[in-house]
């Protein structure tokens, strides 16, 4: 099994890169699953519930999300009823949306499943607080290896030591644990013994130009002025990052490979307003 995950997908230019990047790669990957951090898809920051239909319609089996699962109210009330957006498992039970599921690949009783959960962790966030994820994650594969041997976990955390130490908790213990949050793509991917492939950081879907999808001189001034600037999107240089994943049949990682893809530049029509072709 070949599973592409996309790096956090970042404004719209973010949503552009996805669009033209991941026909390019199924057409030359053989890719059978596609998992799309879209924490960042709408301005920046969340994601909006128009955003979430179009990228499910572009391509993308599984949205995740992390720390700005709910800055987009019109998300938030529709989480329940969205089955294929996932906010971190390891929030309070009050919360709405799930963290984790099984997903099928295909109609046939006998097509393989496949798990994905979020984690988020505890380090740098000020406005949303999970639970211990160490803690949260031996209950959550443990429930997943019931139904399936492939399981994929995406671990939203700013600190790089406390992603490689969930990745040697994690290891032999699942197909694959990806870093997502700090939207710079890390050049440590491997497979641990046991056969989970890891990463601490998978990059950013957006602009190349720019400061973690930013603009660049906004981001400047707010740190010369100390006052907080609600950023405005770049758009030079988009790329797709993020890793694609081999599995074998018992579910151990076989292989990781990084995944920068270059698209071109975005139109200057599109730059200005994204065309959303929202679904159910």
């Amino acid at each position: 099994m070949r599973i592409l995950y996309v790096a956090e997908i970042v404004g719209k230019v973010g949503i552009y890169a996805f669009k033209k990047g991941l026909s390019d790669l199924k057409q030359g990957k053989q890719i059978d699953f596609v998992i799309a951090c879209a924490d960042g898809a709408t301005g920046g920051n969340g994601l909006g519930r128009n955003h979430a239909g179009y990228l499910r319609k572009l391509g993308a089996q599984v949205l995740t999300t992390g720390e700005c699962c709910f800055y987009k109210k019109d998300l938030v009330e529709n989480l329940a009823k969205i089955s294929y957006v996932l906010r971190p498992d390891n929030l309070n039970r009050e919360a709405p949306g799930i963290g984790s599921r099984i997903f099928k690949l295909g109609t046939n009783p006998s097509d393989p499943k496949i798990a994905v959960g979020v984690l988020l962790g505890q380090n740098g966030f000020q406005r949303l607080h999970g639970n211990n994820p160490f803690s949260v994650l031996p209950v959550l594969l443990e429930r997943f290896h019931q139904e399936t041997a492939y399981v994929i976990i995406d671990f939203h955390a700013a600190a790089s030591a406390e992603k490689g130490t969930l990745f040697a908790l994690a290891a032999g213990r699942c197909s694959a644990v990806i870093g997502s949050h700090n939207r710079v793509q890390t050049a440590d991917e491997r497979v641990l013994p046991g056969g989970t492939a890891v990463i601490t950081d998978a990059g950013r879907t957006g602009s190349v130009e720019s400061v973690g999808g930013a603009n660049k001189e906004k981001r400047i001034q707010e740190y010369l002025t100390g006052i907080p600037e609600w950023t405005q999107e770049a758009v030079d240089k988009p790329e797709l990052q993020g890793v694609l994943i081999e599995l074998d049949k018992s579910g151990k990682a076989c292989s990781i490979e990084r995944i920068r893809h270059r698209v071109p530049d975005m139109p200057q029509r599109d730059a200005q307003e994204e065309t959303l072709e929202a679904i159910p």
